[in-house]
């Protein structure tokens, strides 16, 4: 669906959202809010031990033009499916009664008027680079842009610093999606040029300088393509696994096991599944930790090794990688990545791979050769640098 000449159709994100909302409502928008996907830079399933993560924003972005209307009523189309959704202060008092994407929507209405905001109608119109179950917060990037315009349009006194738990709620509770509070962290506050240094405990946080454009280097994001499989079952497998073993060890969340103590620790288990999981959450942890020391030394192309042994530590330990995402890493660190790792919850989704930049294309040309040589889809690729988080655009 275009209004546009064929071959002239706008090509950038925010132009996109602007023009699908001229369409729709036949009027301009006030304004466009942007907020971007995420990629993790290391720290995975350390979120919900209590522990640390590194994530930054990427330059891909969903956006929602937006402007008021009258009443009680929310109107929102999106550019993905091409379905323009109503719903109204009955369908937003209660969790679960607008039912697909346009719950996120409804979502972050719902939660904005639980925490005591009166939210005014509005009209919406989104759209996305942020590629779907990708494992790149499409859905936290969906809230946020939606959470910005409606902070702003309504003139809501809501700080920065809260609107990650308020769209945390939201996908929590009115969507009924189990996320940690990573996500909507980083998607609202990363900064240009930094990753976000997140405390799972207390929720604290630090802008690392990670200046990729002026090391010479890039972060290659390849899309694996490869169907996630038993992700939800498997996923909370793991949640129960690390929970178990925390009790276990007499500890609140495995975060409270330190890397020096992690032999004792893991003697103290008798199940050797679960001294797996336990030896990848610790490890994984100090690799953070140990990552973020280097960055804020400036030693930016040091800091591939430990992706590496990220990367390692998921597929031997935690055991959540696939053939497609493994075949990806070493194809990339055959072509000489410095380091790459999966990013996600696992069971499919993205690799991140620190690249020289003017090395990006040909370590993703080496990934899509192995692809074809092991019979798999041909995956996607995007070069990113760390981007800024939510934000009204000009």
């Amino acid at each position: 669906m275009t209004d546009h000449p064929a071959g002239t159709a706008p090509t950038d994100v925010a132009d996109r959202a602007a023009a699908g909302f001229r369409r729709e409502y036949a009027g301009e928008p006030a304004g466009r809010w942007a907020a971007p996907g995420r990629a993790n830079l290391i720290g995975e399933h350390t979120d919900y031990n209590d522990g640390f993560v590194l994530p930054f924003a990427l330059s891909l972005r969903t956006v929602a033009a937006a402007a008021p209307q009258p009443g009680q009523t929310w109107t929102v189309w999106s550019e993905l499916s091409g379905e323009t959704v109503t719903f109204g202060a009955d369908e937003v008092a209660a969790p679960g009664r607008v039912k697909g994407w346009a719950a996120y929507v409804a979502g972050v209405v719902w939660a904005l008027r639980d925490a005591g905001h009166t939210v005014g109608g509005a009209r919406l119109a989104i759209a996305s680079d942020v590629p779907l179950g990708s494992g790149l917060s499409s859905s936290a990037a969906l809230e946020a842009a939606v959470l910005a315009a409606l902070v702003d349009l309504g003139g809501l006194d809501l700080p920065t610093d809260r609107q990650p738990r308020l769209a945390q709620r939201a996908e929590n509770v009115y969507v009924g999606a189990p996320t940690g509070i990573m996500d909507q962290s980083a998607v609202i506050r990363c900064r240009e040029g930094h990753a976000l240094f997140l405390d799972c405990r207390d929720e604290s946080v630090e802008q690392i300088p990670f200046d990729l454009a002026a090391a010479g280097l890039a972060v290659l994001v390849v899309d694996s393509r490869a169907p996630h499989r038993h992700a939800d079952g498997e996923y909370a497998a793991r949640r129960r696994s690390c929970e178990r073993a925390a009790a276990q060890l007499g500890v609140s969340a495995l975060r409270d096991v330190q890397v020096a103590d992690l032999d004792g620790a893991l003697a103290r288990l008798d199940d050797p599944e679960t001294r797996r999981r336990v030896r990848h959450v610790v490890t994984e942890d100090q690799r953070v930790l140990d990552t973020v020391a280097l960055l804020r030394a400036g030693r930016v192309r040091e800091i591939g090794p430990l992706l590496t042994a990220s990367h390692a530590s998921m597929r031997d330990d935690f055991e959540i990688t696939v053939p497609e995402i493994d075949t990806a890493v070493d194809a990339a660190l055959a072509a000489g990545a410095l380091g790459a790792r999966m990013t996600g919850g696992g069971f499919g989704g993205c690799v991140l791979a620190l690249v020289d930049a003017d090395r990006a294309d040909a370590v993703a040309d080496a990934v899509t050769a192995a692809y074809a040589e092991r019979g798999f889809a041909a995956p996607g690729h995007v070069t990113v640098l760390p981007s800024p988080g939510a934000t009204r655009l000009p």
